[in-house]
């Protein structure tokens, strides 16, 4: 989800550009939130009007699949249950508890947003958009949301999905500034929490980038295009690169059981990437020789616009110039409370370490 500029108020719609005034626009809320009431998906965060379950789920959600928040909501929620705990929490331990999400600045930001709510509001969000904004890692999207959705606010929202549903509904190419004001417009004040997951819950199931599913759109006579937009195809960006990753670990017995350890590297905390996260040691030099025998599984993994081969080798020694860091021991029933990177996470589970 994306964080937008906030636009001055002066700034106005072309009357041509209004998608919809009077009985239309009231028929048009009823009807997407008859839709939302009934078809919605069941998810733990529409379940609560408590600003912390909110923030966490809105912050959580940036950049990042439903389907894989779940999990990380839930555990989350369970080793910091208000924001009172997850501001007395050790930073440390926040980012483990956020491994596998990736984008770690959204949990480095989240400590400190918790910790001013906690020193200087008394533990309590404030209960509206721009007093939300002041605070760390909210920007006018996710002040928006917890407000609408927290304290019934009548402030609209805009992500990516929001943006892509009034684009073609209105058949304009909107800017920034008019994509806000429309979705203003169309807000439903009586129920402003509900319509902008509403909203959201249309272009990210039925008003989709790709085919959307316009014969089961439940306000497709008030759509400018019908899912008729033309669109060029944006280049990839994506680089491809092989990684190789030594896994390494053992116990008293030789077995490799969870009483052993394993040998893990500290990512400098001044490094651009993951700062201070641990992972396997690593290189992007393949290692020779290389027997046969060293080589464990391949993964794929994809760290922002970069996409991964990662080849996993089991008591191999990593070489390089400069030479790979061979890394420290790490007792295995240490590894929950320290952060680890996606990928070691991704590895040890495969291998059944964790």
């Amino acid at each position: 989800m994306r964080e937008a500029p906030v636009i001055s108020v002066e700034t106005r719609l072309d009357a041509a550009a209004v998608p919809l005034t009077g009985k239309n626009a009231a028929a048009f809320r009823r009807a997407l939130l008859r839709w939302y009431d009934q078809h919605r998906r069941d998810l733990p965060w529409r379940k609560t009007r408590d600003p912390y379950r909110i923030w966490l789920s809105e912050i959580m959600l940036q950049q990042t699949r439903v389907a894989a928040v779940l999990d990380h909501y839930r555990i989350f929620l369970e080793r910091f249950p208000n924001v009172q705990a997850l501001a007395a929490a050790l930073e440390d331990h926040v980012l483990a508890a956020w491994s596998g999400l990736g984008y770690y600045r959204r949990a480095r930001m989240l400590h400190q947003c918790a910790q001013q709510v906690a020193a200087q509001h008394g533990g309590c969000f404030p209960r509206n958009s721009a007093a939300l904004l002041a605070l760390p890692g909210i920007g006018r999207y996710t002040a928006a949301a917890i407000a609408s959705i927290a304290f019934d606010e009548p402030v609209a929202v805009v992500d990516g999905n929001v943006e892509r549903v009034l684009q073609r509904f209105t058949g304009i190419n909107l800017t920034t500034a008019q994509t806000w004001l429309h979705a203003q417009a169309l807000l439903a004040n009586s129920r402003p929490g509900d319509f902008n997951q509403a909203m959201m819950e249309l272009g990210a199931t039925m008003c989709v980038p790709r085919e959307p599913r316009c014969l089961m759109c439940p306000v497709r006579k008030w759509c400018a295009t019908q899912g008729d937009v033309t669109r060029a195809e944006p280049p990839s960006r994506q680089k491809k690169k092989q990684l190789w990753c030594a896994l390494d670990w053992r116990d008293g017995n030789g077995n490799g059981s969870k009483a052993g350890k394993v040998r893990l590297v500290q990512r400098p905390r001044k490094a651009s990437l993951m700062p201070g996260m641990w992972e396997l040691p690593q290189s992007a030099a393949r290692p020779r020789p290389l027997p046969a025998s060293a080589h464990w599984r391949t993964f794929r993994h994809s760290i922002t616009i970069t996409d991964y081969t990662v080849h996993v080798l089991r008591n191999a020694r990593l070489e390089g110039t400069p030479p790979a860091p061979q890394g420290k021991w790490i007792a295995i029933d240490r590894i929950p409370q320290i952060p680890i990177t996606g990928l070691t996470r991704k590895i040890l589970k495969a291998g059944g370490i964790i």
